[in-house]
């Protein structure tokens, strides 16, 4: 049996956007909420930003509970700065809009944003579940209702044996680790019902030719992206370290302490100062770990860029 991934695109809203149990389900699981939601009804999704990667990240399912209470759920494969900001302008949107001419404010309804997110943002590695509510600096006990937003962090979630059979626990474990490379189902996601389901809904069978084309244009949109990110990241790192040696060196750190310092081998440090920056010294001699930054001109060699080599 082939699997596909449930944090895709299509697949998402496949399973969520189309079948209200499991999506009661997971909201119910997810979100802190003082009573259960019983029943839902499914609204359109007009949220989604015009911004072409995003359109293939993002998943909108939005819905109204018996309660009057709306529900937004987005999956999210990558974190930006302004994603949080974006969350709380639908959420914002999703509440303002309740309100028609003439009537009155006390009639609107709470709105929850669940966003899965497939990316770390915050820097505390334990924790992956955050939320937020609007309430008193002073006595944060003291809440103003209306809006609260739940950001779960798919990455560091760890599921814990205690709480194996738990639902909030088995939807994550759903969502982290079902997808392509998946072979055998973990036992304690077949023996509930709903996960069952949603597992069924993800078995590559269940879709047409023209499903996967659009499946594989997600992944891959999403695969390109991250390669951006990662070469852009990289990149940023490598003029950090080149930066880094430079002023050290300029500082009359030795090559061997810098080479300490940055952690790369001195030969690489003395190749940044001797090409890279365009660095030479003054009797055109090779560097040597204790050469003095005295020793250095910041005179360009002849032929300039050309004669620079390129550290790979």
């Amino acid at each position: 049996m082939k699997y596909l991934d449930p944090k895709n695109d299509l697949i998402f809203k496949r399973i969520f956007g189309h079948h209200k149990d499991l999506c009661i389900s997971l909201l119910n699981s997810m979100l802190p909420l003082q009573n259960p939601i019983v029943h839902i009804e499914y609204e359109a999704s007009e949220l989604v930003p015009d911004i072409a990667f995003l359109k293939n990240s993002i998943v909108d399912v939005k819905c109204t509970d018996e309660d009057g209470r709306i529900f937004i759920v987005e999956m999210q494969m990558e974190w930006s700065d302004s994603f949080q900001s974006r969350v709380m302008f639908n959420a914002s949107k999703a509440y303002i809009r309740q309100v028609r001419k003439g009537e009155d404010y006390k009639l609107l309804y709470p709105v929850y944003a669940l966003s899965l997110v497939d990316d770390i943002f915050d820097p505390d590695p334990e924790t992956y579940y955050h939320h937020y509510q609007m309430v008193n600096i002073a006595d944060t006990r003291r809440q103003i209702k209306g809006l609260e937003l739940v950001f779960i962090e798919l990455p560091k979630f760890k599921p814990d044996k205690k709480s194996e059979k738990k639902l909030h626990d088995l939807w994550l474990r759903f969502l982290t680790e079902i997808n392509e490379e998946t072979r055998d189902i973990p036992e304690q996601l077949g023996s509930d019902p709903k996960i069952r389901k949603a597992l069924s809904l993800v078995e590559e069978s269940a879709y047409s030719e023209q499903d996967m084309i659009y499946y594989e244009k997600v992944e891959d949109a999403i695969r390109t992206h991250r390669t951006y990110l990662s070469d852009a990241f990289a990149e940023g790192e490598r003029k950090k370290t080149i930066e880094i040696v430079k002023n050290s060196f300029e500082a009359g750190i030795t090559i061997g302490q810098i080479a300490s310092i940055t952690g790369l081998p001195a030969s690489e440090v003395m190749l940044i100062l001797d090409y890279k920056d365009g660095y030479v010294t003054d009797d055109e001699k090779s560097l040597t770990l204790n050469e003095p930054c005295a020793k250095y001109t910041v005179s360009r060699k002849a032929g300039g860029a050309a004669n620079w080599r390129k550290r790979k």
